[in-house]
């Protein structure tokens, strides 16, 4: 069961009292190739989930950062089928729970049945469309279902707690919740009602909550991981690779594996107690 994988890599880390570390990066940014080489870079550094973000002319909740990569991605050919197919050379290689992250205009485009069936044997484990209410995800969300994927929802800081309980039920991996309203992009600063808001949320929902939108820094992905279940990190990551676009590995792992220890130092995992 591909979605499977996702709910095993949370079971994995609660019995070693550790936060899930989730990088974001846009196929095919800069290349085809070099996503490949990003992805097992990623785990290699320790990351626990990728987020693979599939190119969009239109990506309404990005920033400046994610906007420039997604167009280059376009423009590296990252389309759908291309994103599968590395995807499905990927599995010969690592187990590493993958989310395709993206607008449901592409997807709707590719068909639903079809995107789900096609990620499911490729080896996707979940699907995540940012735009897609709740009173619209039925037929992905269907389909989904069919096929074992995840469906990843989105909570924003704005949803009722009630909302935010209807969206849970129709959601399954984790919930994202995206901690400051606007688009992506790094910020200084967190904001301070924020583990307040992450354990209202889990008092409506068995699920692993992840926070994203936001976190930049080791100090920050640390603060977040000792009050959430999962840290999202992907503008960080983008400006990375945009700046050291012809070897972008060695820059994006060393920042994820200063984010994965800051992160296990502020629960005391035993990951954590063993490197010391």
């Amino acid at each position: 069961m591909a979605g499977g994988r996702i709910a095993a890599k949370f079971r994995e880390l609660r019995g070693r009292n550790e936060a899930a570390l989730i990088p974001f990066i846009v196929a095919g940014d800069p290349t085809l190739a070099a996503t490949s080489r990003l992805v097992l870079e990623l785990e290699r550094c320790g990351a626990d989930i990728i987020e693979l973000g599939v190119p969009f002319s239109d990506p309404m909740a990005d920033g400046p950062a994610n906007q420039r990569a997604l167009a280059r991605g376009l423009g590296s050919g990252a389309s759908l089928p291309a994103i599968l197919n590395l995807v499905a050379e990927l599995r010969k290689e690592t187990a590493i729970p993958l989310i395709l992250f993206g607008y449901f205009n592409p997807f709707l485009h590719y068909g639903c049945e079809q995107l789900a069936a096609d990620a499911s044997r490729a080896g996707v484990d979940g699907i995540l469309a940012v735009d897609l209410p709740l009173e619209e995800v039925g037929e992905l969300a269907s389909a989904a279902r069919q096929h074992s994927l995840d469906i990843i929802r989105l909570l924003a800081p704005t949803t009722p707690l009630e909302r935010a309980r209807k969206i849970a039920r129709a959601g399954s991996g984790f919930l994202y919740y995206v901690s400051v309203t606007g688009v992506t992009g790094a910020r200084r600063e967190m904001p301070t009602d924020l583990a307040d808001r992450v354990t209202e949320l889990k008092s409506v929902t068995e699920l692993p909550v992840g926070v994203g939108f936001g976190v930049s820094t080791p100090e920050q992905a640390g603060r977040v991981a000792s009050f959430a279940d999962a840290v999202v990190v992907g503008s960080a990551i983008t400006l990375l690779v945009e700046q050291h676009a012809t070897a972008p590995e060695v820059a994006v792992g060393e920042l994820v594996s200063a984010m994965k220890n800051t992160m296990r130092a502020a629960r005391g995992s035993s990951e954590a107690a063993e490197a010391r």
